[in-house]
């Protein structure tokens, strides 16, 4: 009796080391960010300037890993150009995502080393989308935030074409989109002007990283990026990918 006891709690064991270390083996599901400044993780000296990607980790649980790559400057192109995209394919599993974010840079068509052409950025687009699948993983498309620039209290857009060409892909190519533009563009509008303000980077002088002051209107403060890492969040659920059960309610 007193054996059998004892291989019963033996077998409890095994059982129990077998179950955790199946556990322990389950590797996250990985959401790479890949796109420009509105999004990267920022260096202490620029704060309080921060990007989205920064805030978007606290929407899932533990089973999602938010790698956020997205960079200060970047555009399609030399994101690719920089291997920095090679760097990501790496590592890149079945079963991950690639949040595919990019438009502020690519309009810069003065800076030949970052500016696209909207062929070029659509051709871009569709390397991306397309070495994703290749490793089985999943791309999402989301257009550009729109940049506070109002216009006798009118918003007005800044990205010409870009964000059109992201919408056609994601049509024609059966990709899910986010449609950051239409978002926040709806955000700014309903703050309106100046209350808008709070959610980019506009620092007081005297700042220690800003002495004479800063007014951006193009990247986010700590609450605006709050707030657009919701929107992001927001746009999976809405998507329906896999990934929206990740998502904990808030």
């Amino acid at each position: 009796m007193q054996m059998r006891r004892r291989i019963s709690y033996l077998s409890l064991i095994l059982v129990f080391t077998l179950l955790s270390f199946t556990v322990w083996k389950k590797e996250k599901i990985t959401v790479y960010i890949i796109g420009d400044s509105t999004a990267a993780n920022k260096q202490p000296k620029a704060f309080p300037e921060t990007g989205w990607g920064m805030e978007l980790q606290p929407f899932f649980d533990l089973e999602v890993k938010v790698d956020n790559r997205a960079l200060n400057g970047r555009s399609t192109k030399s994101f690719i150009n920089e291997k920095r995209w090679e760097a990501i394919l790496t590592t890149l599993k079945e079963g991950d995502f690639v949040l595919i974010e990019f438009g502020h840079n690519d309009e810069k068509i003065e800076k030949p080393e970052v500016g696209t052409s909207l062929i070029e950025f659509k051709t871009n687009l569709i390397k991306y989308i397309q070495e994703t699948q290749a490793k089985k993983a999943n791309p999402i498309l989301l257009t550009p935030i729109a940049r506070r620039n109002f216009k006798n209290g009118v918003l007005t857009d800044t990205h010409k074409g870009y964000p059109d060409v992201v919408r056609k892909l994601a049509d024609s190519l059966h990709i899910p989109l986010i449609d950051m533009q239409r978002k926040t563009e709806k955000l700014l509008t309903g703050l309106g002007d100046e209350p808008s303000k709070k959610l980019f980077n506009y620092v007081d002088s005297g700042h220690v990283n800003y002495p004479t002051g800063k007014k951006d209107d193009t990247h986010l403060s700590p609450d605006g990026a709050k707030v657009v890492a919701g929107l992001v969040a927001e746009g999976i659920k809405e998507i329906k990918t896999d990934l929206a059960k990740h998502l904990i309610k808030k």
